[in-house]
């Protein structure tokens, strides 16, 4: 096929649903609660639009434009998800070797904390925008230098980064399928591997992505190459936890219908899914929806960034790709994108309602309706209160207020269970068991009432799971 992109400048610069299932535990008698589904207010930014089916739409952000007061109300008040457009690249990152450098990176990430939004980290090995140091080095004297800034990078961030971008754009264009000539694919053809399995170990709790752009077209080469690369890893037990599709969409690699098939297929090999770099040349209006449609109908797609703010704050600003115009104004394609997250319904948005123990007949409750970070959970009198009431999300998330999630402070027995800003971790991902557990997916620990309490006030921990009454939850 040739290449599918338009000419790209030699430095880029962008470069489930679960349903309620607790169980009625009192008599043994195992019920699905399933409740019908509830009408919604339509949201009025895409952030919250997106959080509706538990998914974040984002963007990439650039530390130099942090100044500006017109980019940072755009940014804050409409995306719940930010990556750092160039800050955490290798060139940014570690520009002399050994010597790490995260000053425009942490002001990517502390502005986006401060703000209320998950970070998505990007990217940790890639052929391109390599200083001039990695660039001179070959072989296994490379292949070290790329596990040691891997471990430099996610040392630095552990725990924190919703996502990381672990490898990017490894694959050639065109129609061989073939793997990119490039300084680390000559360090062996285990490089990738190499990476993920560095990544994992560097911080567990992060969400480990494969990365690409043209890979968005199920017929083409390069996406069944990528597939082919996903199927392999989760065959091995290579830690690969998500892909990511640039969907630098032009009319070199346009839009086509089949990438719903694409998601979908990638899905079905267990791995998360992800939009992560969304611009459209000339921002049609219509394909715009699509695309936000496509995700919504995979449960298992995460969310979507679009790679920049306003046109003007694209690496393609000529084409116009985005959703604000150079002055801030809406597009259409705003409108079409907004009123397909508030009406997609292909994956409908969760039910709320209260968790009520089955030893104790109280409620999972956050003492005084608190918002703050790391107040720990408690058990009291049912009363249907916002601080009582709970969504269990298409990411496998218990939300409570919209933005804070059931989250385990540890893994180990004892471990406080608290709420905390929704960021994608798996500390915070939990599962229903049909005994009416509700299983940590980091930890493999049950929620459960500290010594088996059932009094107001007792509070709420993680232990090993044993189908105890103090372990057992009904919705009501």
């Amino acid at each position: 096929m040739g290449s599918y992109v338009l000419p790209r400048p030699v430095v880029r610069r962008k470069v489930r649903g679960l349903l309620w299932a607790l169980v009625v535990g009192v008599l043994g008698v195992v019920a699905a609660l399933v409740a019908p589904p509830t009408a919604h207010a339509a949201e009025n930014t895409l952030g919250a639009a997106a959080a509706q089916s538990g998914r974040y739409f984002g963007t990439a952000i650039a530390s130099g434009r942090l100044g500006d007061s017109a980019y940072t109300t755009i940014a804050g008040r409409e995306f719940n998800s930010v990556t750092a457009e160039n800050e955490m690249k290798i060139d940014a990152t570690e520009p002399q070797r050994g010597q790490f450098n995260f000053t425009a990176g942490d002001r990517v990430y502390n502005w986006a904390v401060q703000n209320g939004k998950q970070v998505r980290g990007h990217t940790l090995a890639w052929h391109s925008q390599q200083p001039g140091w990695m660039q001179s080095l070959s072989g296994s004297t490379l292949r070290q230098a790329m596990i040691n800034h891997i471990n430099g990078v996610m040392a630095h961030y552990k725990g924190k980064i919703a996502q990381w971008d672990v490898v990017n754009e490894a694959f050639a264009d065109g129609s061989s399928g073939a793997r990119r000539d490039s300084n680390l694919q000559r360090t062996g053809n285990d490089w990738i591997e190499v990476a993920f399995r560095t990544a994992r170990a560097a911080d567990p709790a992060a969400k480990l992505c494969y990365n690409d752009y043209n890979v968005e077209n199920w017929t083409w080469a390069k996406t069944q190459a990528m597939y082919n690369m996903v199927r392999d890893f989760k065959q091995r037990g290579v830690p690969i936890d998500c892909v990511g599709f640039q969907s630098h969409f032009n009319s070199g690699s346009p839009y086509n219908s089949n990438f719903r098939t694409t998601l979908q297929n990638f899905a079905a090999l267990g791995v998360d899914v992800a939009i992560t770099e969304l611009d459209i040349q000339g921002a049609p209006a219509t394909t715009y929806a699509n695309v936000a449609n496509d995700c919504l109908a995979v449960p298992r797609c995460l969310g979507i960034t679009v790679w920049g703010v306003r046109d003007t704050d694209s690496w393609r600003a000529e084409q116009t790709p985005l959703l604000f115009n150079g002055d801030g104004s809406k597009k259409p394609a705003y409108t079409a994108v907004l009123n397909a997250l508030n009406g997609g319904t292909s994956t409908p948005p969760s039910e709320s309602g209260t968790i009520k123990g089955v030893g104790s007949g109280r409620c999972l409750d956050v003492p005084g309706t608190s918002t703050a970070d790391g107040t720990q959970l408690q058990l009291w009198d049912c009363h249907n209160g916002t601080n009582q009431q709970w969504t269990y999300t298409a990411a496998g998330e218990l939300r409570v207020y919209g933005n804070k999630c059931l989250d385990a402070a540890g893994t180990g027995n004892g471990t406080k269970v608290q709420i905390y800003g929704c960021w994608g971790g798996d500390n915070q991902k939990w599962r229903l068991d049909s005994n009416g557990s509700i299983v940590g997916v980091q930890s493999g620990l049950c929620l459960d009432a500290v010594a088996g309490g059932t009094a107001n006030g007792t509070l709420i921990q993680l232990s090993s799971c044993s189908n105890s009454n103090s372990q057992r939850w009904t919705r009501t």
